[in-house]
């Protein structure tokens, strides 16, 4: 029950899709000519087998609907589990992906998913909506380099305070 009143909320955030193209094989054309080229998935809500997946809602949202879909999130009283980040080097970008449940027997598990350019990568801090999200943004701030705007302390958690890499970047060299 909470899971479609959850995912109905979330769904307002996306705009209905416009009808994609209809791609026709053609007779003796080669496979690899065929093939749509991979891309970052577009920014939508998908509901996954929580068998497989772990979770049953994943939502891909741009940085300015974050604190929409937190707020979605908090209203329906789920609480936050973990902040990372995923390094996706070849699409330049960074991902923050955020873990949320509930703490009753309605057992629901929400992803929501952000990407941004990896040269500048900031998001906006959930802080104001969950406060313990603050240390899970300063760990992801430090191992990734992701700025969380409006971060009220924004300093290392396990990294010296000078430190000035990424640990967890592809391209970190030790």
């Amino acid at each position: 029950m909470i899971c479609e009143k959850t995912k109905l909320a979330l769904q307002k955030l996306f705009p209905a899709p416009e009808p994609k193209e209809i791609v026709t094989e053609v007779e003796g054309e080669e496979e690899d000519k065929k093939a749509p080229k991979a891309e970052p998935r577009e920014n939508g809500l998908v509901e996954r087998d929580y068998a497989v997946h772990g979770y049953h809602l994943d939502a891909q949202v741009s940085p300015d609907q974050l604190l929409d879909a937190i707020t979605i999130l908090d209203d329906a009283e789920f609480f936050i589990e973990s902040i990372t980040g995923v390094d996706w080097i070849k699409e330049d970008q960074l991902e923050v992906v955020y873990d949320f449940t509930r703490y009753d027997f309605d057992l629901c598990r929400v992803v929501i998913r952000t990407r941004v350019d990896r040269k500048e990568p900031a998001v906006p801090t959930i802080t104001g909506i969950y406060a313990g999200a603050n240390w899970h943004e300063r760990e992801t701030h430090e191992f990734f380099g992701i700025k969380f705007e409006g971060h009220p302390h924004l300093i290392p958690l396990l990294l010296p305070e000078d430190a000035d890499f990424h640990p967890l970047l592809k391209d970190f060299k030790a």
